[in-house]
């Protein structure tokens, strides 16, 4: 009996053929995606800050002393206490802190509130510092900031020019504000800030009547990845006819919200 001849050539082709067989091309030449069809999760990144600092301890003793003249004036017992603050109260203390400070004096009455919230967002196609942004614009819109000036900056230089030289309207007063035209300078009217954090604004509210007369409340709000930051500094002259420096007490506001930025990026 004759003996078929083997063939190396024709084997390696039949290994081949059935090998296209079971790949993943097409009919047409083009590739298959193995995973085509299975849907993919992408989980947006976590926050920055995973926790937070105790906020009565977050205020400098000289910073407070700028703040609040009247503390200087007490007794050193009093003195120490009212430099320590009230912590709020708050259900978990690595999610939202913060602490205030009250001092009188025979010139005026100040009163200094922290407040710092870490975001935390549960949904997982939405960034905590996304989340934040959120929590951020509510209270920007909250606030009801007129509409720029012509030619306003939000630098605080040359805010502090405008205020001294320029003696035109800053603007339209917010909805359900008092005007403050005639007491905050131009230049210093509420506005957001371009210095601070990822966003920010500045808040002027003056009360001319009721039983908060002549007080001015200014205050400073940013955003910084996950965590928002709200600083409120008020002042009430103990005479009627003293009407509160928006200036000053922006400035130290701002000051104070620029050293807890500095903290959160220690």
């Amino acid at each position: 009996m004759q003996r078929k001849a083997y063939v190396p050539g024709l084997a390696a082709l039949l290994v081949t053929l059935v090998a296209g067989c079971t790949s993943g091309t097409g009919g047409d030449g083009s590739d298959i995606d193995a995973k085509a069809g299975v849907p993919t999760t992408t989980t947006a990144p976590p926050g920055k800050y995973r926790t937070l600092r105790e906020p009565c301890g977050s205020v400098d003793p000289a910073t407070l002393r700028d703040l609040l003249p009247g503390v200087a004036q007490l007794p050193e017992e009093q003195r120490e206490k009212a430099y320590k603050g009230t912590a709020a109260v708050t259900y978990d203390t690595d999610r939202r802190v913060g602490c205030a400070w009250t001092a009188d004096s025979p010139d005026a009455s100040h009163n200094l509130v922290i407040d710092v919230e870490r975001v935390v967002s549960y949904d997982p196609a939405v960034s905590d510092a996304d989340k934040a942004q959120e929590v951020y614009a509510k209270k920007e819109d909250g606030a009801a900031l007129p509409p720029p000036a012509a030619g306003a900056t939000d630098d605080s230089d040359d805010a502090d020019s405008d205020a001294d030289d320029d003696t035109s309207p800053a603007g339209s007063p917010s909805p359900g504000k008092t005007p403050n035209a005639a007491t905050t300078p131009p230049g210093l009217q509420p506005r957001l800030l371009d210095d601070l954090g990822d966003a920010a604004f500045v808040d002027d509210v003056f009360a001319a009547s009721g039983s908060a007369a002549k007080r001015r409340t200014v205050s400073v709000v940013f955003r910084t990845s996950n965590v928002v930051v709200t600083v409120r500094y008020a002042e009430q002259p103990a005479h009627s006819t003293t009407v509160p420096d928006s200036k000053e007490l922006q400035e130290k506001a701002r000051g104070l919200a620029r050293k807890l930025a500095d903290q959160l990026n220690e």
